[in-house]
């Protein structure tokens, strides 16, 4: 996204209660810094700490024959303070980040650590002080690394405290229902760290051609409010007392954004534009520059056959390995599921995989026998929206049964399917045919990979998600696919298997 500061026109003064605002944002915002500076200048001083005292009272290392008081050291403690604090800077570290993860504070520690430290090295060889220990140069290294990632953790925990408590929590207003609007809106309510509240959306009234975007006013997407227009923004933000304003528009409402951004500026709200790539893949985008002008570089990603070729590996891989751990499971699962109810053990079902090819997706049964024939008449009882039917007291199924779905235990047989290569571990939810026989065009992109056992919107609220928030996330998932994101998904998939939040 594309931020812009705000900045107060000359003509036209900010409301009092506006400029107010405005200023305590811009005075926290610079605070938080700060607060990241003092931490990371402590933290340099406590890992020479850490440091010396692994080399020095530790002794782990070679035989330390001179031994160097920590004072010897402590001139050298004020150039890593600055050498960290600019390479920490340059990785756009002290940018209270919308998207940020982990991945970014470990990438900013390494480098930054590095850096820092081989600076010192060199500088200290070329002043010829060879009496500093290279054990605790090397302990520096790793310390550094290790306590910047710990405080950054510490700091954004305290920030996620103070957020759920509504400190500093700003009313978010998403301009914009296309595909990336509805990926912002999920992204925003699925993480309450990062200080927002999503009052709804608004959308334009050429929206709706093609896509499952709500094509009247009222009509909300999920549990995301529908809002009105985006010509109704200036009342809006009033009225909802709205801090900040994402606009995401397609190409056909570019007109629509300038008015969107004099209202934002003159009222003292900020506001951040999503910039039009023509609905391509984030990670197919680079940005470039010409003369200073930022240029979205649209690259081909020569290794999807390379990636395809190493997730298939992986899964292979766990469901061996997964289904030699969970045997006992599978034994304990099948007798509870003789003596509870008649019927078999295992259910076969048809299902869609990748490019419409069918294969028998494989459960535990957790219905009584017949269940299928009784579909049609309960369809008018579905509790999810969309082609997909859920009930969340389904009397079709048996005692045991509602505990194996509660907890996921009933996909376990799926593990076969990942064996045979009709599934993955993580992917998008299986379909049935007469689901994909409903689909509209753009649901249909949820179809480009092997289904999975589990996957992104599962651990995301699982069935108290919208059908259509179900295939967006299916569609950032394939777009955004790493074996990192698999990782993620799978170890929350095993903290909603023990909770059994969103199932049934």
């Amino acid at each position: 996204m594309l931020e812009y500061r705000n900045h107060q026109p000359q003509a036209t003064p900010l409301p009092a209660r506006s400029a107010e605002t405005a200023a305590r944002a811009v005075g926290t915002r610079r605070a938080l810094r700060l607060g990241l500076v003092a931490i990371d200048l402590a933290i340099v001083y406590l890992a020479f700490l850490v440091a010396y005292w692994i080399r020095y009272d530790v002794r782990l290392g070679p035989h330390i024959r001179d031994q160097l008081g920590f004072d010897a050291y402590r001139p050298l403690v004020i150039p890593v303070m600055m050498l960290m604090l600019i390479a920490l800077w340059s990785k756009g570290a002290y940018r209270l980040k919308l998207g940020h993860e982990l991945e970014d504070d470990v990438s900013a520690a390494f480098s930054s650590a590095t850096i820092a430290v081989a600076t010192l090295v060199v500088l200290t060889t070329m002043l010829q002080r060879y009496e500093y220990s290279r054990g605790v140069m090397l302990y520096l290294w790793v310390s550094l690394i290790l306590m910047v990632v710990l405080g950054r953790l510490a700091f954004r925990q305290f920030l996620s405290i103070l957020h759920r408590r509504g400190i500093g929590v700003r009313r978010l207003l998403i301009v914009g229902a296309t595909d990336v609007g509805k990926m912002i809106m999920q992204g925003v309510a699925g993480r309450r760290d990062l200080g927002y509240d999503l009052v709804g959306f608004v959308h334009t009234r050429s929206e709706g051609v093609g896509h499952s975007i709500p094509r009247a006013t009222g009509t909300d997407f999920g549990r995301f409010r529908n809002l009105g227009f985006a010509t109704d923004v200036p009342d809006l933000t009033d009225r909802e007392r709205v801090d900040e304003v994402i606009i995401a528009l397609p190409a056909s409402a570019h007109e629509e954004i300038w008015p969107i951004m004099q209202h934002c500026e003159s009222a003292g709200i900020g506001f951040k534009i999503v910039p039009d790539t023509f609905e391509l893949s984030l990670g197919q985008v680079e940005v470039d520059d010409i003369a200073g002008i930022p240029v979205l570089d649209v690259r081909e990603q020569p290794l999807r056959a390379f990636k395809h070729g190493v997730k298939q590996v992986v899964d292979f891989s766990l469901a061996v390995v997964l289904t030699a751990l969970f045997s006992p499971i599978f034994l304990v699962t099948a007798i509870a599921i003789k003596l509870d109810s008649q019927g078999p053990i295992f259910f076969g079902q048809c299902r869609v995989g990748q490019n419409g090819r069918t294969f028998t997706c494989w459960k535990f049964r957790s219905m009584r026998h017949g269940a299928e024939e009784l579909a049609a008449d309960l369809r008018p009882f579905n509790d999810t929206s969309g082609p997909v039917f859920k009930m969340k007291d389904d009397p079709r199924c048996t005692r045991v049964g509602r505990f194996i779905r509660r907890h996921g235990v009933d996909e376990l047989p799926q593990l076969w399917n990942v064996i045979k290569r009709d599934m993955s571990l993580v992917g998008p939810r299986p379909a049935l045919p007469q689901e994909v026989s409903s689909y509209e065009a753009w649901h249909t992109r949820r179809l480009q990979t092997r289904p999975g056992i589990t996957g992104i919107w599962q651990v995301s609220g699982r069935s108290d998600l919208s059908f259509d928030e179900m295939v967006m996330m299916d569609v950032y998932y394939i777009e955004n696919w790493s074996l990192l994101l698999d990782a993620k998904i799978l170890l929350r998939t095993i903290a909603a298997m023990i909770t059994g939040r969103g199932a049934y």
